[in-house]
């Protein structure tokens, strides 16, 4: 039986609204106002350790009620954890109790230790007489093992007015030991605002996020969702933002409207309560506790001597767009060696990772298009976004030096952010795009983002044709899968026909492999183009900033 199948079952006959009167998981305490299940957000894991894993729930009986507090009465409540080796939990490895109150939204983050690496685990939750849907979780390799195989999905942009969240529920049905989350997990506008091209199929509760209360109300809406759930039940994530986690196109301490409109200095208190509630409802350590207006999420995860993941962070520290965001022609300040999308702090990090790094695989995780897209086809203008990498050049060209110069064996950028699916090469200079492959760049589609999208022939795209250096463009539904081993990564473009219908199936449009030291992406499978669901937009840029409305990245 598939993996998802069976964690369902096992959520199902251990779970929601289900009572287990036994010694050792007795009723816990401060629970007897709980009158109906409170495990109605699911279950989450997160941040493996080869001893160890992030366990998450959080409490609520009534999801969407307007104060953020699912329902919940002001008092503390006990929570008991138990993990074991089995689905039945014949064999409990580890046990512990938790409090939560709603200074943290009656969420629960516990930092399981002790755990022997590289093997699989259960999970699950109780406060009084209600216990929690079963998860599923892995502990990372230990540091010098060198693993066969690590199945690795990732996704991003999940707008939950646009679409049913099928893709998830596909993505944990493909039975992932990873899945990294790249930003856009929740949208912030109220119903009614962000339209999807096909109309929107379900709305938003409540306002526009701004408030800690409307923020983790919208957080427990998005939760509350059963495909989006089942996955996170059945591997840990590596979760980061992009922008509307907090607001669209936010940069540093710069709203999107700009630092001198009469908006700007309420930002920084909606910013402390975004920080906030993504802490309170993400699978994340205690060293990701926000400190008002700052949050440390960037970070690094290590798989073994087959992989790092540095998940980075270009939202918190990066400089306010270049010549007015959008897309814009030969900006001379997008190639400002000043400017920044990382930071200096996290640059060196991220420079200090690639000289220490020992992994056949350094995977960056982050949120926007890194390699050069240009949208424009006369050869004296180079259009690009001033919201990617394009819009902070100096600041990319360090980060591709710096994983050249320390000789990183396998780099492979993994981006979300803007609705499509992307694979093309990363050349070692530009604007002048030229030189051999020095590392690899895989885009993610949206989950549900700008509704049922559309299928086209990617070699006719005119993106394509003017940067050779990118090699697919699908803008369908979907995510993506990897399985990377010791000698390549393969990686398949997973694609749904739609998603204003429940239940849409779920095919591989575009498969490649990278080979071990080769850095460069070489077409394993194509599936024909779907008439049925064939892009009737004429535009040669039908999915860049220039064209979209602005919301839609």
């Amino acid at each position: 039986m598939p993996l998802s199948r069976r964690i369902l079952l096992a959520s199902s006959a251990a779970g929601a609204a289900v009572a287990v009167p036994t010694a050792a998981w007795a009723e816990t305490r401060t629970n007897s106002a709980v009158k109906s299940d409170p495990f109605t957000l699911g279950v989450a894991s997160g941040d493996p350790e080869p001893d160890g894993v992030v366990l998450w729930t959080r409490l609520a009986v009534d999801p969407l009620a307007e104060d953020g507090m699912g329902g919940m009465p002001d008092s503390a409540f006990d929570v008991k954890w138990e993990v074991a080796s089995d689905e039945r939990f014949r064999h409990r490895v580890a046990h512990g109790e938790a409090q939560t109150a709603a200074e943290v939204g009656f969420s629960v983050h516990i930092e399981v230790e002790g755990l022997r690496s590289g093997r699989e685990y259960y999970y699950r939750f109780k406060t009084g007489k209600w216990t929690s849907p079963v998860g599923r979780t892995v502990t990372a390799p230990s540091p010098r093992s060198m693993p066969d195989e690590l199945r690795m999905a990732f996704a991003s942009c999940s707008q939950y007015e646009h679409g049913y969240f099928t893709a998830y529920r596909h993505l944990a049905e493909s039975n992932p030991d990873l899945v990294l989350h790249l930003g856009d997990y929740q949208y912030e506008y109220k119903a009614g605002v962000y339209l999807s091209p096909d109309g929107n199929v379900r709305d938003h509760e409540g306002p526009e996020t701004v408030s800690l209360a409307t923020y983790r109300q919208r957080h427990a809406q998005y939760k509350a969702d059963p495909d989006l759930q089942l996955a996170h039940a059945v591997a840990p994530w590596l979760v980061i933002w992009d922008d509307h986690e907090t607001e669209n196109n936010w940069a540093d301490e710069v709203p999107e409207a700009g630092s001198d409109t009469p908006g700007a200095a309420d930002f920084l208190a909606r910013r402390a309560a975004a920080f906030q509630a993504y802490w309170e409802n993400m699978p994340l350590r205690r060293s990701s506790v926000p400190e008002g207006i700052d949050m440390q999420l960037y970070r690094r995860v290590r798989w073994g001597r087959l992989a790092n993941f540095h998940m980075l962070d270009t939202r918190q520290y990066r400089d306010d767009q270049a010549c007015g965001d959008g897309a814009q022609s030969n900006c001379a300040d997008a190639w400002d060696e000043s400017r920044t999308i990382t930071g200096e702090a996290q640059e060196e990090w991220l420079i200090d990772g690639f000289h220490e790094s020992a992994a056949r695989w350094d995977v960056i995780g982050q949120q926007v298009f890194f390699t050069q897209r240009d949208s424009s086809a006369a050869g004296d203008v180079l259009r690009t976004s001033m919201d990617g990498w394009d819009g902070y050049a100096a600041s990319r060209q360090r980060i591709i030096d710096g994983w050249v110069e320390a000789e990183v064996r396998n780099p492979v950028v993994l981006t979300g952010d803007v609705h499509t699916h992307w694979a093309g090469e990363i050349l070692p200079d530009f604007p002048a795009a030229q030189g051999d492959s020095v590392g690899v760049e895989l885009v993610a589609t949206s989950i549900t983002s700008g509704g049922n999208g559309a299928d086209s022939v990617p070699e006719d795209n005119a993106a394509l044709v003017v940067n050779p250096h990118i090699k697919f463009r699908n803008a369908q539904r979907g995510y993506v899968e990897t399985v990377i081993t010791p000698d390549q990564m393969e990686v398949n473009f997973q694609v749904v026909p739609q998603v204003t219908v429940q239940d849409a199936p779920v095919y591989t449009r575009r498969s490649y492999t990278i080979a071990d030291r080769d850095r460069s992406l070489h077409q394993t499978y194509d599936r024909p183009v779907d008439a049925s669901v064939m892009s009737s937009n004429t535009s040669p840029f039908a999915d860049s900033d220039e064209n979209a409305d602005d919301h839609l990245n």
